[in-house]
């Protein structure tokens, strides 16, 4: 296979001017979507890009308002079902397979039901869309109802080292094992003006002060096509673990791994053991 270089591009698509992160060979292709909150495609990615990239054409989206993405977009998941379908007409891809954290869990989620015969493979991990009650959901909306509350709290992660542990802690099972380097990065990002935006409208569209899900696919999940890896952190405390469990056992091409002493964030928590599962989960013949 002829090797590529990795870099970066820009499309621009339903008014959004969108950024992405490119790396791998002629392989086929694959499309990584980042989560909500402080995220963007490098800061979920970047053990994971060099990864696929062995085997694999990949592309990691930043959605708009994350990253270096910019645009204007009611910030729902249909919103970005639809998105998705105009990035994969202007990146020229008949067929991917997607992979999907958290928000982008439910989005590559949403877009395989509407879109079968453009979805290869599909994994989702630690999703959204697969329950119909947020645990924490309730505490999202009050948030997103504050006027500058969200500013205040993503403001305070990036102050120092220590509330960004602090912070991080309500994510993540183990964040004293974070290195240096990601934290310093999620502190950069939490400090940029409006870093918290995007997700502070996502919280208000998709989630009531009860906490109840506006998306919830767990009554399609049996007419899901594409031969579905489901990946989530035994000690989620965002989406519960029973969520991927019972998707599991609907969906009818599935596998299930849980990752023990593990939250929110696997390809982060446990980079090494991700990439290997999902590299085998996407070398088999399921």
């Amino acid at each position: 296979m002829r090797s590529r270089v990795g870099g970066t591009g820009r499309v621009t698509v339903d008014d959004c001017r969108l950024a992405y992160r490119r790396a791998g060979t002629d392989g086929s292709p694959i499309v990584l979507l980042h989560g909500g909150g402080i995220d963007d495609s490098q800061l979920s990615w970047h053990e994971t890009i060099p990864r696929l990239a062995r085997t694999h054409q990949v592309y990691a989206i930043d959605w708009p308002g994350y990253g270096d993405s910019r645009g204007h977009i009611d910030h729902t998941i249909p919103a970005y079902v639809d998105l998705l379908e105009s990035v994969f007409d202007a990146l020229d891809l008949e067929e991917a397979t997607l992979v999907g954290l958290s928000m982008g869990g439910a989005t590559a989620l949403g877009y395989a039901l509407e879109q079968p015969d453009r979805v290869a493979k599909l994994a989702l991990v630690g999703s959204y869309g697969l329950g119909p009650r947020v645990p924490v959901g309730s505490v999202w909306k009050t948030l997103a109802m504050i006027p500058g509350m969200n500013d205040l709290g993503w403001a305070a992660l990036g102050s120092t080292r220590e509330s960004a542990l602090l912070g991080l802690s309500s994510v993540v099972a183990t964040p004293s094992s974070l290195s240096d380097e990601f934290l310093e990065d999620f502190r950069t990002r939490a400090k940029r003006a409006g870093s918290g935006q995007a997700f502070e409208a996502f919280q208000r569209n998709e989630i009531s002060i009860r906490g109840t899900a506006r998306t919830d696919f767990t009554g399609e999940l049996s007419t899901l096509e594409a031969p579905t890896l489901l990946v989530h952190g035994e000690e989620d405390p965002l989406f519960p673990v029973a969520w991927s469990r019972r998707a599991a056992s609907t969906i009818p091409e599935a596998e299930l791994a849980v990752f023990d002493n593990c939250g929110h964030w696997v390809p982060i928590e446990e980079p090494v053991q991700f990439n290997d599962r999902l590299g085998t989960f996407l070398e088999s013949g399921c």
